[in-house]
């Protein structure tokens, strides 16, 4: 009877426990736009290209740590690149203009884009050796199970407050708002509308807040706040006298049935947040939309009024080559239960099936971007030469060397594929968390140094720069 006892008492405690829950939320931190809207750095990327120049865009995936280890090693590997720029030596990572970020990749994204080449020094020490789960619930007891069932484990502002306090000061996106510093994307998922939230003036305008108030901490802390182990970051919106004009490309999406995905779920979500059927924006891990952070960008490409958007006409004139480079670091299958007639277990299974989701999404994005850039290219090249040389030269400076379809846009993709077997073999047995040992952390940047220096893309860049051709 007592053993009956115990097995009828234990799933009822767990019960009691959950019901008993109540769901924890994060007062908003946005505030209302109430005067005109702020002056703000445009949506464009590449400004004071000059004729000829090389563009280089980064995505930065997801993957906690491990993620932003990764990434810090490409751009580490990048600052110590050189090659010749118009007859001055330069480094590769001079010509990154945009980088767009998820989850841990988000992090480096932000702290790069908010310091710029002195981030390569001491990124490792401020953020990826330090353990960014002081503080967290990390450990599945009877109460923390209840806090799962109540939203999340651990309140969404305690990592904002480690990102703060460790690494952003107070910053917001006013300070990243700088001409001479990459443009960012963060991406984060609004769980409600089933839709990407990108942290940019156009989406915080719709709903009346301002975005140069914003902390950086809440927004890295939103695209990484992976569901269950977090409660959502929540934003309010200002439906009430709300006169931001909307962009002409959400009332287009909304009547286009057949305008592409992403336009119309981002279309979709503003009219909410506009109309005030969403009063509170509830927003979780931006890999659960795209795990390799490369929506953000691909909607501003779509988003465009002009063939030439997202960069301004002059460099539409001047750009010689655009290469975005998405450095994954995903990893592929793991364990042995594939050799076996029984497994997985329940663990290997749920880890199978969410990195599968993934993995899904993730290509899915990837070759929704390649689509799109395969088409602007051939808008830009059908641009260029329908302009007259007066007007060729009245943007670009001089005729010297123009020929209007001398102009590539490529992609590809950084990832542990391309690292030496034993390597790769231990980077991939590297945790998705925000604590890792020195060991794998070092183990890590080097990877993301050997596969950029592996990657083809890369290496016939350095060969066309970097001998001043």
């Amino acid at each position: 009877m007592t053993s009956l006892k115990k097995k009828l008492y234990v799933p009822l405690f767990f019960l009691l426990l959950t019901a008993c829950a109540v769901g924890i939320s994060s007062e908003p931190v946005n505030v209302h736009l109430t005067d005109a809207i702020p002056a703000s750095r445009p949506a464009t990327v590449g400004e004071g290209l000059q004729a000829g120049d090389v563009m280089v865009g980064l995505s930065f995936s997801g993957g906690g740590t491990r993620a932003a280890a990764f990434a810090h090693g490409v751009l580490a590997q990048m600052a110590t690149t050189p090659i010749i720029v118009r007859g001055e030596q330069q480094n590769l990572f001079q010509q990154v203009r945009f980088i767009s970020g998820v989850s841990g990749g988000a992090v480096a994204a932000t702290y790069y884009g908010l310091n710029g080449a002195a981030a390569v020094d001491d990124f490792r020490e401020r953020f990826l050796i330090r353990n960014a789960e002081e503080g967290l619930r990390t450990t599945f007891s009877p109460r923390n199970l209840a806090r799962v069932f109540g939203g999340g484990m651990n309140d969404s502002n305690r990592f904002s407050n480690w990102l703060d306090q460790n690494l952003f000061s107070g910053a917001t996106f006013e300070q990243l708002n700088r001409p001479d510093r990459p443009r960012i994307f963060i991406n984060a998922t609004d769980i409600f509308n089933r839709a990407p939230f990108f942290f940019a003036p156009v989406t915080f305008n719709s709903f009346c807040s301002d975005l140069n108030a914003y902390p950086l901490a809440s927004a890295v802390a939103a695209s990484a706040a992976v569901p269950l182990v977090f409660t959502p970051v929540v934003i309010r919106t200002f439906p009430e006298n709300c006169n931001a004009p909307m962009p002409d490309w959400v009332a287009g999406a909304m009547d286009n049935p057949d305008a592409p995905a992403i336009q119309r779920r981002l279309a979709e979500a503003f009219t909410r947040y506009r109309n005030g059927d969403t009063p509170f924006i509830k927003l979780l891990d931006g890999g659960v939309s795209d795990n390799l952070g490369l929506q953000g960008f691909l909607l501003v490409r779509l988003s465009s009024p002009t063939p030439f958007g997202p960069i301004t006409e002059q460099s539409a004139v001047r750009i010689g080559e655009l290469v975005i480079f998405v450095v994954n670091a995903g990893r592929g299958p793991s364990g042995d239960w594939d050799q076996t007639i029984s497994g997985p277990s329940g663990q290997e299974m749920i880890a199978a099936i969410t990195d599968s989701m993934l993995q899904s999404t993730s290509r899915n994005s990837l070759d929704a971007l390649r689509l799109a850039m395969s088409d602007w290219q051939r808008e830009l090249i059908d641009y260029r030469c329908r302009l007259s040389s007066t007007r060729v030269r009245e943007l670009r400076g001089n005729l010297t060397g123009w020929n209007c379809r001398d102009l590539k846009i490529r992609i590809t993709e950084v990832s542990f594929d391309a690292l030496d077997p034993g390597l790769k073999g231990e980077v991939e047995g590297v945790e998705t968390r925000f604590a890792l040992p020195e060991g794998q952390v070092d183990l890590t940047i080097r990877a993301g140094r050997q596969a950029l220096m592996r990657n083809p893309i890369f290496q016939a860049l350095q060969a066309k720069y970097g001998s001043g051709n």
